[in-house]
């Protein structure tokens, strides 16, 4: 029997654990405080397009990391944190592998629940996408947008693939199916209703026929892996294009290393997307 067909067998404690990445990452605080800093460097250092406003909340702008070549492929890194913590500026260094290479790169920065619902956060990103696509230009942006996003940020790559300006998605150690979480403490913040947890649960929805890998780490939480696994099988059902990457040994917190690194597995997968 798989984990998450035993879900209902569990208690709350150990719904909880299920969700809990950073008790199941001892050096989770390590990790994360080194990226913080290495995102400070890369943002003080490329430093001539952030905070660029989408909308009216506090936290709706983004940062713009352009290269030479205005036509060259943008990745758009969506932020994790269960949509409830974090920002935009921890995450600033993930994208230094594909920015090595020649790629731009954007981050766009939203709201967090409670102060969100999710179905606002979603709402938020699909505006960011929009207002990319008219200012992007302005700014030295102007090819092709990979969009990605890390747990949450996942999620909300998988949410608004189908947006005009995206053609393919990247999504990292995502959670597409919501109704487990309304019993665990994460949902003491969202508050997800019946409704969204249809209508934004993305194993729920109609694949969009777009390329989309999803990757995990092979060392991560059952549901974290059991959700990346089943929407690749979902999509693939359907014949949709898009590579499943489970990443050897990878934890959630160390997965991402391999974006950031310049021949990170991710990294390289990025160009494969766009044919």
């Amino acid at each position: 029997m798989s984990f998450m067909a035993q879900w209902g067998r569990l208690s709350r404690a150990e719904r909880d654990a299920a969700y809990n990445n950073p008790a199941a990452v001892t050096d989770s605080p390590v990790l994360n405080a080194a990226r913080e800093v290495a995102s400070s460097v890369f943002r003080s250092t490329n430093g001539m397009h952030l905070d660029l406003r989408y909308g009216m909340r506090e936290r709706n702008t983004w940062d713009l990391f352009p290269v030479a070549n205005p036509g060259a492929p943008c990745i758009v890194f969506i932020h994790g944190g269960y949509w409830q913590r974090n920002a935009k500026e921890q995450f600033s260094n993930l994208i230094a592998g594909p920015h090595a290479r020649g790629w731009a790169a954007a981050l766009p920065g939203y709201t967090l629940a409670p102060d969100a619902s999710l179905s606002e956060i979603v709402g938020e990103i699909r505006a960011a996408l929009d207002w990319l696509g008219a200012h992007g230009p302005a700014h030295g942006i102007d090819g092709p947008v990979v969009l990605s996003g890390w747990s949450a940020g996942g999620h909300l790559t998988a949410m608004c693939l189908d947006h005009s300006l995206v053609k393919a998605g990247l999504a990292i150690s995502g959670i597409f199916e919501l109704g487990p979480m309304r019993d665990t403490y994460l949902n003491e913040k969202l508050q997800l209703t019946e409704q969204e947890i249809v209508s934004l649960s993305p194993m729920r929805l109609r694949p969009v026929n777009k390329p989309l890998a999803i990757a995990y780490g092979t060392a991560e939480l059952p549901p974290l892996v059991s959700d990346s696994r089943d929407l690749h099988a979902r999509r693939a059902a359907a014949h949709l294009p898009g590579a499943l990457i489970p990443v050897p040994g990878a934890n959630h917190f160390t997965i991402v290393h391999e974006l950031r690194d310049q021949d990170g597995i991710l990294t390289r997968q990025l160009p494969l997307l766009l044919g």
